[in-house]
């Protein structure tokens, strides 16, 4: 498996891995999946983006975005990973990480912060896995698919104190 840095030809990729989180699962909290339009504008838009391949195939990728738009936040960014199914649990989440979160320090950020719908138990151990710590949950904060769903949210400092 492989990691580069995402382009606007990836979009459609990564639109397809993503659209199963959004439509089977509370793992995203939205409705209706992006299209690839919408996928290449957010890779564009991203601090940092950048997709696993596996035999010259898009199997998965990782970004980080805005955690927060006031300038006070901006040494801080928010990161997610999504893998396509089959490929959870095979190395792929890691090996995007170890890319980006050092992509991350080089560009200046201090702080990683990720947030993960609860039960997630793959997401809850690579984060923990890789030195992210619980911060805090947010309890019922999110409803989808009939249900509450609590958000644990995690941070990993980038840069030492």
């Amino acid at each position: 498996m492989d990691v580069r840095t995402a382009t606007e030809d990836d979009a459609a990729a990564c639109a397809a891995i993503y659209a199963p989180y959004v439509t089977d699962t509370a793992v995203s909290f939205e409705i209706e999946p992006p299209d690839t339009e919408e996928m290449a504008r957010r890779i564009a838009a991203s601090h940092a983006w950048l997709v696993l391949e596996d035999g010259g195939s898009v199997v998965g990728y990782a970004y980080a975005g805005t955690f927060h738009p006031r300038a006070a936040y901006r040494f801080a960014c928010e990161t997610s990973v999504y893998l396509q199914r089959g490929f959870v649990r095979r190395g792929g989440g890691r090996a995007l990480y170890a890319v980006l979160l050092p992509l991350l320090r080089q560009k200046g950020f201090t702080s990683a912060i990720a947030g993960m719908t609860l039960p997630n138990d793959g997401s809850v151990g690579l984060h923990r896995a890789l030195g992210f710590e619980l911060v805090g949950t947010y309890r019922r904060v999110g409803f989808k698919f009939d249900t509450w769903h609590d958000v644990a949210w995690t941070q990993l400092m980038l840069e030492p104190r």
